[in-house]
C-alpha cells in the first residue's frame, strides 16, 4: 500500500505518528513523506544548535534523518516558509489559499499512487493554525480524486485515556488506538533527529514532573488515529487500519 504522510513541519510526523509509520513501513507499505515547510519558524535549541537564519535548513537534514529511521520511502518539501512566532505565543499557518495547497497535496497523491493519506487532525492537535490548514487541504485534496479516491486518516485522535490529552484533537473520535512499543526504539531514533527541537518536547513534561526528563522518556508510546474519508461504513475494506490492527489496544475503558 502506498501511503502519504503530509505534515506542516518536521518532527510533526515523529512526535505526533512516529510509531504508527514506522509499523507500516514495516509491514510493507511505501509511506511517502510531503512536508509542507522546513520549520523556519521554530526553536533552534537550548543552547543553540544553529542562527536562526540556518534553522531551516538545519531542520531539513533533521527531517531527512528522522524519516530514514522511520523506514520511508521518499521525502518531499513544498517549499512554504514557516512565520516566525509573534506577541503572546501567537502561532500562524504557512498559507491561507486552502484550495492551491490541495491541488499540490492531490499533485502528490497522484505522483505515488496514494490510497492512504495521514495527516494532522481537524483540531491542528493544539490548536495550531499551520496544522489545521495542513488537514484541511488533505481533506480537500482526497475528495477532490477521481475513485476510488485515497483514505485520509487524522492523527492524535481523542479518547478517554489519552496520556497527553492537550495533543488529542477533542473533535477527532479514535478509531484505533495502537501500542508502538515494537517500533518504540525506532521513534526514540527518530525524535533524536530532530536536535533544534529537543528542548520544546521535554519541557511540559519536565515542568510536570519537576526534574529534567530525556527526549526518550517523554515520547509517546501510544498513537491514536480517526478515518476522517471517507465516514465510517462507507468502504468495507480499510486496508490501514487492517494492517495496523495487530498493535490495537482497547481504549473503551
Amino acid at each position: 500500500m502506498n501511503v502519504l504522510a503530509f505534515f506542516a513541519h518536521p518532527d510533526d510526523e515523529t512526535m505526533l505518528a512516529g510509531g504508527m509509520l514506522a509499523l507500516l513501513a514495516e509491514n510493507g507499505d511505501q509511506v511517502h513523506y510531503l512536508s509542507a515547510t522546513r520549520g523556519e519558524g521554530g526553536e533552534a535549541g537550548e543552547p543553540p544548535v544553529c542562527s536562526i537564519d540556518e534553522l531551516g535548513q538545519v531542520r531539513e537534514s533533521e527531517l531527512v534523518c528522522a524519516v530514514g529511521t522511520l523506514g520511508g520511502r521518499s521525502l518531499t518539501f513544498l517549499g512554504y516558509k514557516d512565520p516566525r512566532m509573534g506577541e503572546d505565543d501567537q502561532l500562524y499557518p504557512y498559507m491561507e489559499d486552502i484550495t492551491f495547497l490541495a491541488g499540490q497535496v492531490a499533485a502528490s497523491i497522484s505522483q505515488f499512487e496514494i490510497e492512504a493519506v495521514i495527516t494532522h487532525g481537524s483540531n491542528g492537535e493544539y490548536g495550531h493554525p499551520a496544522h489545521v490548514i495542513t488537514s484541511q487541504a488533505a481533506l480537500t485534496a482526497v475528495m477532490s480524486c477521481a475513485d476510488p479516491a485515497p483514505s485520509l486518516y487524522t492523527i492524535a485522535a481523542h479518547y478517554s485515556a489519552h496520556p497527553y490529552p492537550w495533543l488529542a484533537n477533542q473533535d477527532d473520535q479514535a478509531d484505533l488506538v495502537i501500542d508502538i512499543e515494537p517500533v518504540l526504539e525506532l521513534k526514540r531514533e527518530a525524535a533524536l533527529c530532530h536536535r533544534t527541537q529537543h528542548a520544546l518536547f521535554v519541557r511540559r513534561k519536565s515542568h510536570e514532573a519537576g526534574r529534567d526528563l530525556t527526549v526518550e522518556q517523554v515520547v509517546l508510546k501510544q498513537e491514536s488515529t480517526r478515518r476522517a474519508y471517507p465516514a465510517a461504513g462507507d468502504r468495507e475494506d480499510d486496508r490501514l487500519l487492517e494492517h495496523l490492527s495487530p498493535w490495537a489496544i482497547d481504549f473503551s475503558l
